[in-house]
């Protein structure tokens, strides 16, 4: 059970803490109103609330059960997909300078040093990396979504539930980089960049899932575990003091009040939390990649597993797909029983 969200319930999408959290309930204007506007402007400069789509809340022990996993490509569709991310990876990683080189166990250098010798990266450099990744990865979701309500809409029929999952997936992302934004605005230079990027993979993938949503699921999924292997590795250097700028650094307000944080969270917490999502969105994209996207239903439309088993599988195939959504209706059931029972 995840902290805040019964995750067995079948009201999960619906019925997550739809009140401000209790740490700003004493703040200025944040029990009163939802938004605080500023004096010129009537766009508001904070939105308190349950402004957003479902999302897990996670607990402790689901934040450190996240493992690094990849998914074997058997097919020629699969492996076309992994290559097109390892492609995408290389050439990122060649743009942006980044090089994850192992640090020998006897090495004396100083922390600069290794910096400069490319064993490390600064926080500008992490944070330039984590804003440009979460503008793009917040895409493949809300392409897919458009294309699967625009084909409910013109072929009038039901979507089996995989609409709402694209779209929080896609707002989750958004999150993430509102979230870092609040570290440090982007020059001119690099939102150009964002936009650039953004507006070639926007098209490219909308012409992809045309034509094979099954790939561009698994695209996604493969994209997803390089976001967990460098969440993972940024989690590691930070806790072992190699990142010093960010070590007390206070989680902002947006992520405690998206994630249902303690008050006194710091930026490692986030960082948990939002590996946490890459892990759901990783294994989420390859369930889905594993079904037959013209007829099967969503497995996640109703319930998500917790991260015990989102964080330590890769994927359900398409049997543990469908006795998932089995599952799901007889919950569902017994629900409707009681609440029969309850009135008579």
């Amino acid at each position: 059970m995840s902290s805040g969200i019964h995750r067995d319930a079948l009201t999960d999408k619906s019925a997550h803490a739809r009140t401000v959290p209790p740490h700003k309930q004493d703040l200025p204007g944040s029990s009163s109103q939802l938004t605080q506007p500023d004096a010129v402007s009537t766009v508001p400069t904070m939105v308190r609330g349950d402004w957003v789509l479902f999302h897990p809340v996670y607990t402790q022990d689901e934040l450190k059960a996240v493992q690094v996993l990849h998914h074997e490509a058997k097919t020629v569709s699969d492996k076309m997909a992994a290559g097109l991310v390892k492609l995408a990876r290389a050439m990122f990683d060649f743009v942006s300078g980044y090089k994850h080189k192992t640090i020998p166990p006897d090495e004396k250098m100083t922390l600069q040093e290794l910096r400069n010798a490319g064993y490390l990266l600064d926080d500008r450099a992490w944070l330039n990396r984590i804003l440009f990744l979460e503008s793009i990865a917040g895409v493949p979701g809300m392409v897919a979504a458009t294309l699967r309500h625009l084909t409910s809409l013109r072929l009038m029929r039901r979507d089996s539930g995989w609409i709402h999952t694209c779209l929080e997936e896609a707002e989750n992302e958004r999150m993430h980089l509102m979230t870092f934004m609040t570290l440090r605005k982007p020059s001119l230079l690099f939102r150009a960049m964002v936009l650039g990027a953004q507006g070639v993979f926007y098209n490219l993938f909308f012409l992809s899932y045309l034509v094979s949503p099954k790939t561009c699921h698994r695209f996604v999924g493969h994209l997803e575990e390089e976001a967990v292997l460098t969440y993972t590795r940024c989690i590691a250097d930070l806790e072992a003091g190699r990142i010093p700028e960010w070590t007390n650094e206070p989680a902002p307000e947006i992520a405690i009040d998206y994630w249902r944080l303690p008050s006194n969270a710091t930026l490692l917490d986030v960082m948990y939390a939002v590996r946490s999502d890459e892990s759901t969105h990783r294994f989420v994209n390859h369930s889905l990649a594993n079904l037959n996207p013209s007829t099967d239903v969503n497995p996640f439309a109703l319930r998500e597993p917790d991260m015990h088993v989102k964080g330590g599988k890769i994927a359900f195939d398409r049997s543990e797909a469908e006795q998932y959504v089995n599952e799901s209706h007889t919950i569902m059931q017994q629900q409707t029983a009681k609440v029969d029972a309850q009135k008579h």
